[in-house]
């Protein structure tokens, strides 16, 4: 779990970039640290302005989801999703974004499709699971108290306890901050995050390794360097959306590894299914042979 003084710390560095460039797309990595501190009203304001320039900006659009469903308007959690797919496509966030609106608007089948898919293509998630059993649990257990077939049932955040019927089974209890943020949870990480960066950290030359959210926020890290890694983080994700967003208006596709050449370091980041790897290697390392590793553990593992 991020500690509040990271927390404070990401604001600080964020707000700096954006004072400095103030159509950054840096704000969605603000609104959303400051989001995660609780000052939810000026997290939608900064997000909410952001948004007026960047409208097709799609990890934008999912933090202003996940702010709108900490202030509880549901409704307007779940446009934000969808405008969020509408941008990028459904990914495995989004859907999980979405399957949890559901279950906080009492609207249990869609989230237990949504999950039911998302479980089959990634069994091993315990994050999947709990989040599953908490969208079949609460109907049925309703449903034993009051005798109806299909209760109508809201849960209330930001950390509701799913409390059904007095059973032998055991009471779910759910923590909205955990839920969807990868960053706040290592439930919420694939188990192999670590393993890649500790595997890439021990190669020669190579002198930074991390993996960012969507959003830009490091979630795991493994860093010798004194190079901020959260600039680092927030930097490397803008540098790729702001080419996503050229290459594709140019029909070129969207970008999925980023090379990046300074006098003393080489920046290389590449996409995976739930943020972006970075690594930071000096002049001593075979970058060639680091890229080739690097994508075939990658595909091993699933992450592109």
């Amino acid at each position: 779990m991020t500690s509040a003084s990271e927390i404070d710390s990401r604001i600080a560095k964020c707000q700096k970039i954006l004072d400095q460039d103030p159509n950054s797309q840096i704000f969605a990595a603000l609104a959303e640290a400051l989001r995660r501190k609780g000052d939810l009203e000026k997290a939608f304001r900064i997000c909410q302005n952001g948004l007026k320039v960047h409208p097709s900006y799609g990890s934008a659009h999912v933090v202003m989801a996940k702010i709108n469903l900490d202030r509880q308007l549901f409704d307007w959690a779940e446009i934000e999703a969808r405008k969020a797919a509408e941008c990028d496509g459904w990914t495995r966030a989004t859907e999980l974004l979405l399957a949890e609106i559901h279950i906080y608007k009492g609207e249990f089948q869609p989230a237990i499709r949504l999950l039911k898919k998302l479980h089959e293509s990634d069994p091993a998630s315990l994050h999947i699971t709990k989040l599953l059993s908490i969208a079949q649990q609460i109907p049925r257990q309703h449903a034993a108290t009051v005798g109806e077939a299909t209760p109508v049932v809201t849960v209330q955040p930001p950390s509701a306890v799913f409390v059904g019927a007095e059973s032998h089974d055991e009471t779910v209890i759910a923590d909205r901050a955990t839920t969807t943020d990868l960053n706040e949870d290592d439930d919420g990480a694939a188990p192999d995050v670590d393993q890649i960066l500790e595997w890439v950290i021990a190669l020669p030359g190579v002198d930074g390794a991390l993996f960012a959210n969507p959003e830009g926020l490091v979630v795991k890290s493994q860093w010798t360097m004194r190079m901020d890694r959260n600039v680092c983080g927030a930097v490397g994700c803008e540098i790729s959306r702001k080419l996503d967003q050229t290459l594709t208006d140019s029909c070129f596709g969207k970008v999925h590894t980023v090379l990046v050449e300074t006098g003393d370091h080489t920046i290389y980041t590449v996409r995976a299914h739930a943020g972006m790897f970075l690594f930071v290697a000096n002049i001593k390392s075979n970058l060639g042979a680091l890229r080739m590793k690097l994508d075939a553990l990658l595909k091993q593992q699933g992450w592109n």
